[in-house]
């Protein structure tokens, strides 16, 4: 049994180890030198020995070889010795305020854990997230938790708590009675909060747009499709109007768009309708793929996702048992995915599982096909690429912010390496270190 006094502890861990606002700034804005084995900068594939990077004022001044960078005499230098340094790692898919269907079902978190609770849960989990090496965050919808994220992002910006940086989605947009909780295993007569912002009709989709980003979404989510059959089976959902009326005036407005679907049919209708990326894609078909390379829609296929409901809902067990049907079917997408060329993204669902374990999905990309250096790339500059923030964040380059990490070993060899964060800088403030 989960023991909430767990969570208690960790956040109070977390604003009592944060430095105050003044003193974050000071650190911000002083010269740091780092010094680790390798330096790896997402521009090429190769780990570069040798290398050191020097910060100035929270972004990169200088990155190359120890006796070409000129570090003023008053630089802090933090040695890094066995370490590989990296852009700060990227995950494009999570929900700060869900944790692991074995400790607590999805229902009983929407339907027994206040939203205050919540909030304090994610505070928590933002900061997991960041000490282990996760700089940046698209966290896909609050799961009923409203429109919390918006202050949970304002939180980590203004330096109240720690965290990564925050794309957010606030309450995400669903078709009417094809979400959870309910309408099945419930009395049909109570009046339950929902887990995203149901919708039926162009006109209602429209304005759940509007309104998620007048109250601070940064990207619009839809669900394409969703578990509705008869027997559970997962079926398109929104119509194909109704995804092309959120697109549209999300585009409109400067919000890319983001959509679950796991069907081949909810894939197409979402891929036809212009979203900018398509989330879980389980059934995908090839053809279906090449429209997405053809139009520029990139791909986050939650691997880690299905080998933990496997887990938790089919007795899977990591290392002895044989894969599920449905991790099968997700790794087939993703190796279709791979061979067609599609640009493909980290994003791996976290909150399904634990956060801070972010790195298990650059693993299971590997597990599933992908070279090291691949799934490396998937979660710095192609995902910033994604976010639409190339030369901000996701790689080591002069006038980047200054947001890294340090990983005992070399992740462009050997992946399991992003186990082992020895160091997390944000904004050119140290998180952790040695």
């Amino acid at each position: 049994m989960r023991i909430s006094h767990g969570i208690w502890s960790a956040v109070f861990a977390a604003l009592l180890s944060i430095a105050p606002l003044a003193a974050a700034a000071d650190a911000a804005s002083k010269d740091t030198l780092l010094l680790p084995d390798r330096v790896w900068t997402a521009d090429g594939d190769a780990a570069h020995a040798g290398w050191v990077v020097l910060v100035h004022e929270g972004k990169v001044a200088a990155v190359g070889p120890a006796d070409s960078i000129k570090a003023p005499a008053n630089a802090e230098r933090i040695a890094l010795p066995g370490t590989t340094l990296t852009p700060g790692l990227i995950d494009l898919h999570s929900h700060l305020f869900l944790h692991p269907y074995n400790e607590t079902l999805w229902n009983d978190q929407v339907l027994t854990e206040p939203q205050d609770y919540r909030t304090l849960e994610a505070a928590a989990h933002a900061r997991a997230t960041l000490l282990a090496g996760f700089t940046v965050l698209r966290d896909l919808g609050t799961e009923g938790a409203g429109f919390a994220d918006v202050s949970i992002k304002r939180a980590i910006d203004e330096g109240l708590i720690p965290g990564p940086r925050m794309f957010v989605a606030t309450r995400a947009i669903v078709a009417t009675a094809s979400y959870g909780p309910g309408p099945r295993g419930f009395r049909p007569d109570l009046d339950l909060p929902q887990g995203a912002q149901p919708v039926t009709g162009v006109d209602a989709a429209v304005a759940a747009v509007r309104e998620q980003a007048a109250r601070g979404a940064d990207w619009i989510k839809l669900y394409a499709d969703y578990r509705v059959g008869d027997h559970g089976e997962t079926m398109p959902t929104l119509s194909p109007a109704e995804i092309k009326a959120i697109v549209d005036a999300a585009h409109q407005i400067g919000r890319p768009v983001a959509a679950h679907a796991a069907s081949e049919a909810g894939v197409r209708n979402a891929v036809e309708a212009g979203v900018d990326t398509i989330e879980h894609g389980y059934g995908t078909d090839e053809a279906t793929f090449r429209l997405m390379k053809q139009k520029g829609i990139a791909y986050e296929p939650t691997l880690t996702a299905v080998e933990a409901t496997s887990e938790y809902f089919q007795h899977y067990v990591p290392g002895k048992s044989e894969p599920t049907p449905s991790m099968k079917q997700a790794e087939h997408a993703f190796r279709t995915a791979l061979k067609v060329g599609v640009t493909i993204g980290n994003g791996s669902d976290v909150g399904v599982f634990a956060h801070g374990e972010n790195w298990r999905e650059p693993a299971m990309m590997v597990a599933d096909g992908m070279t090291p250096v691949q799934a490396l790339h998937a979660a710095t500059n192609v995902a910033a690429h994604i976010l639409r923030a190339d030369g901000q964040f996701g790689r080591i380059a002069p006038g980047a912010f200054a947001d890294m990490a340090a990983f005992a070993g070399d992740p462009s060899r050997d992946i399991q390496a992003l186990q082992h964060p020895v160091f997390v800088m944000k904004d050119g403030v140290v998180y952790r270190q040695p």
